[in-house]
């Protein structure tokens, strides 16, 4: 039998959503609405792989972590697994574009049907959609909004290049 348990962790930008089904993260969303806790569980009964995901985003955030470990299983069709595979392998303080992003998938075609499979992750930060960008440097879409995009890659960005700040 599975079992789904479902955490909200306050970031430094915006409150996530965490569920996992088992023993992995099967989604991280942002929340864009305050108040949908009726049905999250307490710290105290929340299975060990949310503990890790917790621990690991704060982490990332304070800086000091670059890579996630912790076990992910996000179901989507095969396309969307090879998209999402490719985003996973983008590293730590570097972009891509959406057109970059087609040809490693082996068609450069395929731009349309990649930013879509982007936009279905639902295992933000983790799986680093944010990382995308235009090919003319632009930050297009988001869907937890151009802020967070922004956000995330100055984070990243700066730690990537050792400063404190980028201003």
């Amino acid at each position: 039998m599975e079992t789904i348990v479902s955490h909200i962790y306050h970031s430094p930008i915006g409150q996530i959503s965490i569920t996992a089904e088992d023993n992995c993260i099967s989604e991280l969303i942002f929340l864009n609405e305050a108040g949908h806790t009726d049905h999250y569980s307490t710290d105290e009964d929340l299975p060990a792989v949310i503990h890790q995901c917790v621990d690991e985003l704060m982490e990332y955030f304070a800086g000091t972590r670059r890579e996630f470990t912790v076990p992910i299983n996000q179901a989507g069709t095969d396309f969307q697994q090879r998209v999402w595979k490719e985003l996973y392998e983008i590293p730590f303080g570097k972009t891509i574009s959406y057109a970059d992003l087609a040809k490693k998938l082996g068609d450069p075609k395929v731009i349309r049907a990649a930013a879509s499979a982007n936009g279905k992750n639902k295992i933000a930060i983790i799986v680093p959609c944010h990382r995308i960008i235009g090919t003319d440097q632009s930050l297009v879409g988001y869907a937890w909004g151009k802020a967070r995009k922004r956000w995330l890659l100055q984070h990243e960005f700066r730690l990537a290049l050792g400063v404190q700040t980028l201003f």
